[in-house]
């Protein structure tokens, strides 16, 4: 059997939504407020959450209710090593380490892989269907706020290989729509969205430090203290 697992997710992670686009970080982000340290610093934690992430789903393209969603052309990969080159030069590998945030997050990925792989679903959701609805306005920020030109260092946000996101999110959804799942399975994946996003929270909030350092307190507290309505909650994506 099948189940409406887009819809579900989408509604069912809408506060979690709200919240990780109301962490101190993300809300700088938002309205403008870049720092390179701390973003080459999020690159780095992405690459770990990412290279753990495909690693895993490369193992279960044959499974049932993984394999349908393990679509390559939203890998982030090798956009990430491209970005880190960037930020750190050649020798990125050996000046890069996780932060205990990001380091969670990973065993939790490879725990999930291990013991439930279904759960997977909910991770691919929160992440890549995120980077793709968000990709370009993010970048935007991102390039204007750290005078940048054009995609180097910020690969991430580039899809090659999706020539119509529209489209792409669409097929994206079908997919989910018609995984062989029941309603208890499609709660259990919800709920480990869920705790992604929380992960992803988790990650956000220890970047707030550098982030404060960099800009002061007084215009960190400014930029942070209205929360603002999420972007699920206003429009769908």
């Amino acid at each position: 059997m099948s189940v409406a697992l887009a819809a579900q997710l989408r509604e069912g992670t809408k506060k979690s939504h709200t919240m990780a686009e109301n962490t101190g970080f993300v809300s700088c982000f938002l309205k403008g407020v870049v720092d390179k340290a701390s973003y080459r610093k999020l690159v780095a934690d992405l690459y770990f959450v990412y290279s753990a992430m495909e690693e895993e789903i490369g193992k279960l393209t044959d499974h049932p209710v993984v394999g349908p969603v393990a679509m390559t052309q939203l890998n982030r990969r090798e956009a990430l090593e491209q970005d880190l080159t960037y930020y750190f030069g050649d020798s990125w590998k050996d000046d890069i380490q996780p932060s205990p945030s990001a380091a969670a997050y990973v065993e939790r990925i490879h725990a999930v892989a291990q013991e439930s792989p279904e759960l997977l679903v909910g991770h691919h959701y929160t992440r890549y269907l995120g980077d793709l609805s968000g990709g370009q306005i993010l970048k935007n920020i991102a390039q204007k706020a750290m005078n940048m030109e054009g995609d180097a260092g910020l690969r991430f946000y580039v899809f090659d290989d999706i020539a119509d996101e529209k489209a792409f999110k669409t097929t994206y959804r079908s997919a989910m729509d018609t995984l062989p799942i029941d309603q208890a399975m499609a709660d259990r994946i919800v709920e480990e969205a869920n705790h992604a996003f929380h992960l992803n929270m988790n990650m956000f909030k220890e970047l707030e430090g550098n982030l404060v350092a960099a800009i002061g307190k007084v215009l960190f507290g400014f930029l942070t203290r209205r929360q603002r309505a999420g972007s699920t909650e206003a429009v769908a994506a």
